[in-house]
């Protein structure tokens, strides 16, 4: 049986609007915050920069419960250690990546409608990404936005959870959640602000409010 885990809170790093602290500092102040996930997202960097930045992260959420998880990079995920894989629907197909992974790391999988459903396969899909939901500048290659309405109906078939993303703010946790998702993933609500510490503690605490109004 594959280990359990809390998609509630997931950051996602990206190098550009975390340039003020850093990557590994955005993601301790966001883990003190309540961030349950912390994803390494570095489209430009090589491999072996991955895997610097992903064992100084490593090092930095040890003991702390939250997740890591290298996004499309499978040989840096396995040679950290990380805690889990992040694939798109244009990367690795999920059986190749569970073949190299093991069957002890999480995966992660990208869908963006309800055509992709059918690769979220709960053999060897752990948990999927659904969106954007909004348009957001984070992504150059950024599919059409689903909106919530879309979510909910890409959400719905699935027998893995489901963490929403794409232009994602606290005060949507409570749509999230009623879509069905077990989880937002952020990355400039956290990224970029002046004090990612609190602003991982607003979008925490509004998903645990969430549970409360939905």
């Amino acid at each position: 049986m594959r280990r359990m885990f809390d998609l509630s809170t997931y950051l996602v790093l990206d190098p550009g609007l975390c340039a003020e602290f850093g990557m590994v500092e955005t993601a301790r102040a966001g883990v003190s915050g309540g961030a349950t996930v912390v994803q390494l997202r570095h489209k430009t960097a090589t491999t072996a920069e991955r895997v610097a930045i992903g064992l100084a992260l490593k090092e930095a959420l040890q003991g702390t419960g939250a997740l890591l998880v290298i996004d499309d990079d499978v040989a840096a995920a396995k040679e950290i250690g990380a805690d889990a894989i992040h694939v798109g629907q244009e990367d690795m197909r999920p059986e190749q990546v569970r073949e190299i992974v093991g069957p002890e790391m999480i995966l992660g999988l990208s869908l963006h409608s309800l055509a992709d459903e059918r690769s979220a396969d709960p053999s060897l899909v752990d948990y999927v990404g659904v969106g954007p939901v909004f348009d957001t500048p984070t992504k150059k290659d950024l599919k059409t936005p689903i909106g919530f309405k879309g979510l909910a109906e890409v959400i719905a078939p699935l027998s893995v959870p489901a963490v929403a993303i794409g232009g994602l703010k606290a005060h949507h946790a409570p749509e999230v959640r009623a879509a069905g998702a077990a989880g937002m993933a952020v990355v400039s609500a956290i990224c970029g602000h002046p004090d990612p510490e609190a602003a991982a503690r607003a979008v925490s605490a509004s998903w645990a409010q969430s549970e409360v109004t939905t």
